[in-house]
């Protein structure tokens, strides 16, 4: 193990450079703890030759958002030939595609909300369907981009519009599930548990509620039926295998359970690249479950491989 030289990649070129940047560091500091050779890689578009100068053993990513989880660095590590953690080409693509990586989940048998693809300019008109909706960009994470629109609200966001906007011009349109914030590591193909996410001031599981320490609570494992606690690991692997995912992933889910102990219960997407930060789920979901954080690490960089 010691022998081994482990490229942490970081920080990247999306939305999401910062979250990544609080990944890889605290992935690179725990992988030296573990015994590894470990360089970290600042991530930009000259990152082939750098990586083909370096020749790790191992490319640990920790990369989010465009060019880190959408299969363009998977991309360039199988023409490298070095062998990476995580999901690959294919997998990663499709999941960072929302809508079509829905479409594969619910032909699997995965419980989704009804949902269509649109431009952006065409909502601002009228509501695309009947309140409550989100519209979210169809290939962003963090929750960057994502709008609730309430079942009171008179006119369609104006936002969408804005030059502000820098999220894509394709949203996703999907009918708005009220209720509980759940999610559902998946490792090696085997569901580790559930968590509920519980925002502290947010309407949502949003940017900070992720990010910021004390905006949000995570109950490990989550306070849900057999039942349910049943079905989301079900689904999770479900999603995890019909999209293609390697490594570890992770799946988030919505569960209303105002109106029956059962509910409604609906799949919104899977992280094949999830946070590694202080404040992640998938640390809390594997401790919880038994594995340390070095234990989890050391499992990734051991199940990296090309051609995933």
């Amino acid at each position: 193990m010691a022998s081994k030289h482990i490229a942490v990649l970081m920080g990247g070129v999306s939305s999401e450079r910062p979250v990544s940047l609080s990944s890889g560091q605290a992935c690179a500091d725990e992988l030296e703890r573990q015994g590894y050779r470990v360089t970290r890689v600042d991530v930009g578009h000259d990152v082939a030759s750098i990586l083909a100068e370096l020749r790790p053993d191992v490319a640990f990513n920790a990369l989010h958002g465009p060019f880190g989880e959408d299969g363009a660095i998977q991309g360039v590590l199988e023409y490298l030939r070095i062998p990476y953690t995580h999901s690959g080409v294919m997998a990663s693509a499709l999941a960072m595609d929302k809508a079509r990586a829905k479409l594969v989940a619910a032909a699997a048998g995965v419980q989704v909300a009804p949902s269509r693809v649109m431009s952006r300019f065409d909502i601002t008109r009228e509501h695309p369907m009947q309140p409550p909706y989100v519209v979210k960009p169809v290939r962003e994470g963090s929750s960057f981009g994502v709008v609730i629109v309430k079942q009171d609200q008179s006119h369609p966001p104006q936002v969408l519009t804005s030059s502000e906007w820098k999220y894509g011009d394709e949203v996703l349109v999907e009918h708005y599930v009220a209720g509980r914030e759940l999610t559902c590591a998946v490792m090696g193909g085997k569901a580790l548990g559930v968590c509920e996410i519980i925002p502290v001031g947010h309407q949502f599981y949003d940017y900070d509620s992720k990010y910021v320490v004390g905006a949000s609570k995570h109950e490990v494992p989550a306070n849900i039926s057999p039942n349910i606690n049943q079905k989301i690991q079900t689904m999770a692997v479900q999603a995890h295998e019909a999209i293609g995912c390697r490594g570890v992933s992770r799946s988030d889910f919505r569960f209303d359970d105002s109106l029956s102990e059962d509910g409604e219960l609906i799949w919104l997407e899977v992280n094949t690249q999830p946070g590694m930060t202080p404040t992640s789920l998938v640390p809390e979901i594997a401790n919880a479950a038994g594995i340390s954080f070095g234990e989890l690490l050391n499992w990734m960089v051991e199940d990296a491989s090309c051609l995933r």
